[in-house]
């Protein structure tokens, strides 16, 4: 396995609707395990391919795996979910704002308003069809990341972008 470079926004396939996902076959496989040793050396809980230059419909989230998390997400602390051709079928109208990094943006965050429950469907890494239900923090992770495969970045929609300061409370990862 190989940890891939991060891309930032002065690469052009960051700002790409990515390509639908349609072969699960070795490369797809080595993808998929180079984004999960990626997503494991970075401080961030989600990554989507365009983040590793690559303009696929795929995106990996990973919670926080703590004591603290195990009693805030229960069994969701710690699970991998890796979906391609992710599509967010149900939203709720209750929004919640949040700050939010980017591992594609180090160094700052943003105020964000997203959704607070979502439903996903997608495939998983072996073409299977995968449906997820997701609240909060969970949920804000799922539409950064689909986020990334329209070409959209936080920034777009933030309400406000700052550097946090060394003395603030560690602010989130993507």
């Amino acid at each position: 396995m190989t940890i891939l470079d991060i891309i930032r926004p002065d690469n052009p396939t960051l700002r790409k609707k990515a390509h639908r996902v349609t072969s699960f076959d070795k490369k797809f496989q080595k993808l998929v395990d180079d984004m999960i040793e990626t997503l494991d050396d970075a401080p961030g809980v989600g990554l989507a391919a365009p983040q590793v230059a690559v303009s696929q419909r795929l995106i990996l989230v990973r919670l926080q795996d703590d004591e603290e998390s195990r009693k805030e997400f229960g069994e969701d602390a710690g699970k991998l979910f890796v979906l391609a051709n992710p599509e967010i079928v149900k939203a709720s109208k209750e929004m919640v704002e949040g700050i939010e990094g980017c591992l594609s943006i180090p160094g700052f965050v943003g105020l964000v308003d997203r959704h607070e429950k979502i439903t996903v469907d997608g495939l998983d890494r072996n073409g299977k069809k995968i449906r997820v239900k997701a609240s909060g923090w969970l949920a804000r992770v799922f539409q950064h990341e689909i986020d990334h495969l329209d070409g959209r970045l936080y920034i777009d929609i933030a309400k406000d972008v700052w550097e946090p300061r060394e003395e603030d409370e560690e602010t989130p990862a993507e």
